[in-house]
């Protein structure tokens, strides 16, 4: 797999309404997001959901190294810098234009040691190189909403091949978009039937989960306790997405497992 030889030529503009600001490709389309009175928030429901993995995973400083395939606005690489002060964050953007925005109006921090922003394609940078991630966290599209080579069977291979042995991959998905349940089979093919795909969120994205070493086995209490504690301490409040995950799934003994 391949991606073609090219910088994107779409136009990136930013909108503002009730105190929020909004990254755009060219469109409608709201490609990130910043409440301007607390510009480290994540402000859109699905980057909340991005980051259950902390609900997943609960070693302690669990991730300390973070990939991001797509940069927008920047929301989750904010937030894992400024809550997660022993991560390492590698950020893969193939549009040098969305990184300048992300500085310039949506205070994306300088800080190569800690955030290091790659400009390329991210099939290219995962199939191209060996280097292991604690999350992988992948939300690319394109203008018109579309993933592209970002949600093929080689990419998502290659992202189990890239996680370490407690590593997870989080990738956001379209549920209302035809090709959904295409999306859903090629990941979970790839990582051997070992994925869980969360409730969709309201604006229709749906955040899925992906483990090819240590197994996920958390208990709904386990999860609330360490959801509590991550409202106190990084002021996200994944209640809300226990709740639907109960209320949408059966889960054997009160548990996940993936």
């Amino acid at each position: 797999m391949k991606s073609p030889e090219f910088i994107p030529c779409h136009d990136v503009d930013i909108s503002e309404e009730d105190g929020i600001r909004y990254l755009h490709f060219g469109s409608d389309w709201v490609q990130g997001a910043m409440r301007i009175a607390r510009p480290w928030s994540l402000e859109l429901a699905y980057t909340r959901e991005m980051m259950a993995g902390l609900l997943l995973r609960q070693a302690a400083k669990w991730p300390r190294r973070a990939l991001l395939v797509g940069l927008g606005a920047g929301s989750l690489a904010k937030f894992i810098y400024r809550y997660l002060p022993d991560c390492r964050i590698t950020v893969v953007e193939i549009n040098p234009q969305v990184e300048f925005v992300a500085r310039q109006y949506f205070k994306l921090p300088y800080d190569p040691p800690r955030l290091d922003v790659a400009i390329g394609c991210g099939a290219d940078y995962m199939l191209s190189g060996k280097r292991q991630f604690d999350y992988i966290l992948v939300d690319g599209f394109d203008p018109d909403a579309n993933a592209g080579v970002l949600d093929t069977l080689p990419f998502y291979q290659a992202c189990r091949a890239r996680l370490s042995d407690d590593g997870l991959l989080a990738v956001n998905l379209l549920g209302r978009n035809k090709g959904f349940k295409g999306s859903v089979e090629r990941l979970k093919q790839a990582f051997d039937g070992r994925a869980a795909v969360f409730p969709s969120c309201d604006s229709g994205n749906t955040i899925a989960f992906a483990t090819g070493g240590q197994p996920v086995d958390v208990s709904l209490d386990a999860m609330r306790e360490r959801a509590t504690a991550i409202k106190k301490d990084f002021r996200l409040d994944l209640l809300p997405t226990i709740s639907r995950l109960q209320l949408a799934y059966p889960l054997p003994e009160g548990c996940l497992r993936i």
